[in-house]
């Protein structure tokens, strides 16, 4: 518990305090997280980034919520393109994780134009639930840090 509050809990308030209200920091950890999950192994910094630029939301923010979320992102990898298949109508996944991280190791070209359109319909499933996944995530992470006590904000005020 001690480590969560001075990773996570701590630099959270830390940036509340610098002038982030509770909504803009909701928006950049929704979004960082979401988009961490993004199906497309070792795209998602770079996605956070562009997306933080685009919107103009915390920069720190979105980072921390996107490598939170790697674990996440594995978990939902291979149901995200079994998910991708049965929406699109594609060939069911029979990889494993493993073999997709060896076949990366062996060759990352061959292995990403073998599964280029799998990898395209992961994106697409991804796409469809992205925007309700970030929807629930801000309006809980809004909830909850509109009622962290902050220098200078009475308890009874809230976030605009």
């Amino acid at each position: 518990m001690r480590w969560v509050r001075r990773k996570i809990v701590d630099p959270l308030k830390t940036q509340l305090t610098q002038g982030v209200s509770p909504s803009r920091l909701a928006a950049a950890l929704a979004l960082g997280a979401v988009v961490g999950v993004f199906p497309v192994l070792g795209t998602t910094t770079l996605l956070s980034a562009l997306a933080a630029a685009a919107l103009r939301l915390n920069q720190p923010a979105i980072q921390v919520a996107n490598y939170v979320a790697y674990p996440l992102q594995l978990a939902l990898y291979l149901p995200l393109f079994r998910a991708g298949a049965a929406l699109f109508g594609g060939p069911p996944v029979t990889f494993t994780l493993s073999q997709v991280q060896a076949e990366l190791a062996a060759d990352v070209g061959d292995t990403v134009v073998r599964y280029a359109g799998a990898n395209l319909r992961a994106a697409g499933a991804w796409a469809l639930a992205a925007p309700l996944a970030c929807a629930v995530l801000f309006l809980a992470l809004r909830a909850l840090l509109s009622r962290l006590p902050l220098p200078g904000r009475r308890p009874d005020e809230r976030d605009s």
